[in-house]
């Protein structure tokens, strides 16, 4: 299936570091282009390990949200490669010098877009 990342407009400004650039004209096209996918990966997480969602309050759901991100390194580590399998080889060398600040970014615009969709959950 061929998808083309969205254009979002305004995100970058002349004062910007790098990895500031990088994340508003990369990170976040891409990441918005997989929204659908992240929800369903991570409703399918919930499902595999028996949590019901249903029963929490929303604040109790956003907690737990950051919880999964934060302990559960594997499921962290798939949602990475979820966003990196799209980059482009010359976006990738940027990321590979970047990882761990870049890594960083990815995870908290992943768990702000699935705790802003606790509603699709």
């Amino acid at each position: 299936m061929s998808r083309t990342r969205p254009v979002l407009e305004n995100l970058i400004t002349d004062n910007m570091s790098e990895a500031e650039v990088f994340q508003n004209k990369t990170l976040r096209p891409v990441i918005k282009m997989q929204h659908n996918l992240l929800v369903v990966f991570f409703k399918s997480y919930l499902k595999k390990r028996k949590i019901d969602f249903s029963v929490l309050t929303a604040q109790k759901k956003r907690s737990r949200v950051k919880a999964i991100f934060t302990k559960d390194i594997n499921f962290k580590n798939l949602n990475l490669g979820l966003i990196i399998g799209d980059f482009s080889m010359e976006e990738y060398a940027f990321y590979d010098e970047n990882s761990s600040e870049l890594n960083r970014r990815i995870l908290q615009i992943i768990v702000q877009r699935i705790q802003d969709s606790l509603d699709e959950i």
